[in-house]
């Protein structure tokens, strides 16, 4: 034990002579909601990292939409495939900076652990008939902090669930540069993949993107996320933040995508029928508490019948959801 326990004693020495001042230090990881002995070969953050990929909600990514609902084609992005895209990035940005890489993959693996099936028409949906509010980020954090692990969550460190609960940009900023990171490399991730399956699906053309972004900051994928990454790493310092200029060309590209791609009738023409399935799904549980998993009921007990049913649909994947469905107001064929 002594001999591993001088792994982990060695990853937080090399912390202290590599990192930025300004990075998140394991040795000073704020604590856990239950107290734990450390593990002896790895860092507070590499084991946050290690029990989120090896959860039910991380697996269950693999089969939530990003943009387009329910993909036939093996090469759309689906939520799993951006949580690897936004770790790749946010890493890049982080090892140029000296930060504290398995902060960053820690938080980057959870950040979207509560998103819904459907991708954001789901977490729309819910908004619109549940009392509760609905915010994927917070969902994440509960996934993390209550529904892993049969209701006793994940235990994570501190800096690993404010990271997961600060990365969208209606949260505040996360407390720690690592956190802040993820946020951008959320950013630069989505709109360069959401070009690329646009493209795939036929909905945009590259030569559509606006003249200035394609000379300011590429045509392709690679280019763009290159110059987004290097705005990124030169203006940060105290604080992460991206170029000025790089930022407005961002913005730019980003208003394109939402009224050519993520208004698209075509791309999202489907969605009214994914919202009519959760909001039906969501008021069937509602009215028959009995057909819910088991392993809801005390969340019921605790917290009341409508967050045990958004905990539920929340966690479904797209084909879950839409099978559940199926079970429940199709009739099914006869067998034999």
């Amino acid at each position: 034990m002594e001999v591993q326990d001088s792994v982990r004693r060695m990853s937080q020495q090399l912390e202290e002579l590599t990192l930025s001042p300004y990075a998140a230090r394991s040795a000073n990881a704020s604590g856990r909601d239950r107290p734990e002995e450390e593990c002896p070969i790895r860092t507070p953050y590499q084991r946050d990292r290690d029990r989120i990929i090896h959860c039910n909600a991380f697996r269950r990514l693999m089969h939530k939409t990003q943009v387009f609902l329910f993909p036939q084609g093996d090469h759309y992005r689906t939520r799993l495939t951006h949580t690897l895209e936004v770790n790749q990035i946010a890493r890049t940005m982080g090892r140029a900076l000296r930060l504290n890489e398995d902060l960053i993959e820690a938080i980057a693996m959870g950040h979207d652990l509560g998103h819904t099936p459907f991708g954001h028409a789901g977490e729309y949906a819910l908004r619109e008939i549940s009392p509760i509010w609905f915010v994927h980020s917070q969902q994440s954090v509960r996934v993390v902090e209550k529904l892993e692990r049969d209701g006793r969550g994940l235990n994570l460190t501190g800096e690993v669930r404010n990271g997961i609960l600060c990365h969208s940009d209606k949260a505040p900023w996360a407390d720690t540069l690592e956190g802040q990171v993820v946020r951008f490399a959320d950013k630069i991730a989505y709109i360069n993949h959401d070009i690329e399956d646009a493209v795939r699906g036929g909905i945009l053309g590259v030569e559509e993107l606006p003249w200035e972004v394609k000379v300011g900051l590429g045509r392709t994928k690679s280019q763009r996320i290159s110059a987004m990454v290097g705005g990124v790493i030169r203006a940060s310092g105290e604080r992460v933040e991206m170029e000025e200029e790089t930022f407005r060309l961002y913005k730019t590209l980003q208003d394109f995508l939402f009224e050519a791609v993520y208004k698209n009738p075509v791309a999202k023409g489907e969605e009214g029928k994914a919202k009519d399935i959760v909001k039906k799904l969501y008021a069937y549980f509602v009215e028959h508490p009995d057909r819910l998993p088991p392993e809801y009921a005390a969340i019921r007990e605790e917290e009341g019948i409508d967050r045990a049913v958004v905990d539920y649909i929340a966690g479904m994947s797209d084909r879950y959801c839409i099978a559940t469905y199926q079970d429940i107001f199709l009739p099914q064929p006869w067998p034999g």
